[in-house]
């Protein structure tokens, strides 16, 4: 039945697209700030993946995601990848929902965190679905060669749901989270905030950024306007980015508010860049999951065209980004649900372009 919808939803994709008018090609290689664009892996011992998170390592980068037979199914597994002279590793598994000989439930969504000092941190969850998974950690001292057996996080903590955590200017470790619950036959989903002090050892969390009727939000991104002055932004079911601002260093959130970018009900990302400028990667459409696309600004509210990454039919999605220490931004993201792509930029020689309304200049 999955695999039915997901052929439909394709199918939905493509027509959109030809309505408006993104049938032609974008080629990624003829825009300013392109510096290459490779696949994780051609060929692997699953069918699907998704959900892609990347780091910079003491090694190099390291990638990982969720993959098996298809979303939510038990032998879904978390998949990893090492950057290695250039080339990517094959993919290995390094986590699984195993529970006994006889229980297996699905892993889902893995974000990765590599500490200034200390070991490589891999979050995901396990479970039969996002309304009823727990939160797991596993940690490498070697950048991901070697790992440690998995460990549960407290219950009713969750680590980052989607996007990179980030760490604060007291060593504290702000992680982006969200739930999704169902109340009176209604499935609500708020965002809210996790922090740990000692790496994943002991929690504490905020209340709700939203009351999840008004705005249905998920999956947050944070950025620094200064060490206090924080923005969050992420996805919903209103068919716009959201975004709410903190003054005290991710204690407290303003109210959540819709922002003029579109969004098609997907997963997004965004980071601060070393100059103070921050890049978002979306799906800059309000339907499908094509194309998918790169904005910067100055300030958090004002966001122009930089780049388009993918606008063919298909499913382009759930994008992670991070800068390097070279300068250099890593964009990672799920390829049609068969493959992961990792796309580098330059973003010294991005040229972004005024957007009206949020609409994408042609």
């Amino acid at each position: 039945m999955r695999q039915i919808l997901r052929a439909n939803f394709v199918a939905l994709a493509i027509c959109l697209q030809a309505v408006a008018g993104l049938s032609h090609a974008v080629e990624l290689d003829q825009q300013p700030g392109y510096v290459l664009a490779e696949f994780i892996y051609e060929d692997a011992p699953f069918p699907s993946c998704h959900a892609s998170t990347i780091v910079e390592t003491p090694a190099g980068l390291v990638a990982a995601w969720f993959g098996g037979t298809d979303e939510g199914d038990d032998d879904v597994g978390i998949w990893f990848s090492r950057q290695l002279d250039g080339k990517w590793s094959a993919p290995v598994e390094v986590a699984n929902g195993v529970q006994s000989d006889k229980e297996r439930y699905p892993t889902w969504n893995p974000v990765l965190f590599q500490a200034a000092e200390g070991p490589l941190l891999l979050f995901y969850k396990a479970g039969p679905n996002p309304r009823d998974w727990w939160g797991m950690l596993i940690t490498s001292n070697d950048s991901g060669e070697t790992w440690s057996k998995p460990t549960r996080l407290p219950d009713g903590f969750y680590g980052p749901i989607k996007n990179k955590p980030v760490r604060l200017a007291n060593g504290d470790l702000l992680c982006p989270t969200s739930f999704e619950t169902v109340t009176d036959g209604e499935t609500i989903w708020q965002v809210y905030m996790e922090r740990t002090p000692d790496l994943g050892k002991t929690w504490s969390k905020t209340g709700m950024l939203n009351d999840g009727h008004e705005i249905d939000a998920i999956q947050p991104s944070i950025l620094f306007h200064s060490e206090s002055h924080l923005q969050s932004l992420g996805r919903t079911r209103q068919g716009k980015v959201w975004n709410a601002w903190s003054e005290d260093g991710g204690l407290t959130w303003g109210p959540m508010k819709l922002t003029e970018l579109p969004n098609p009900n997907s997963g997004t990302d965004a980071v601060t860049l070393a100059n103070g400028s921050h890049l978002l990667v979306y799906n800059h459409t309000s339907k499908g999951r094509s194309p998918l696309n790169v904005s910067v600004s100055e300030d958090g509210r004002t966001w122009q065209a930089a780049l388009v990454l993918e606008n063919q039919p298909g499913e382009y999605s759930y994008p992670g980004v991070i800068q390097s220490s070279d300068g250099m931004v890593h964009i990672i993201y799920t390829w049609n649900r068969k493959r992961i792509k990792h796309v580098e930029v330059n973003p010294a020689k991005l040229v972004p372009v005024e957007m009206t309304a949020g609409r994408w200049p042609r």
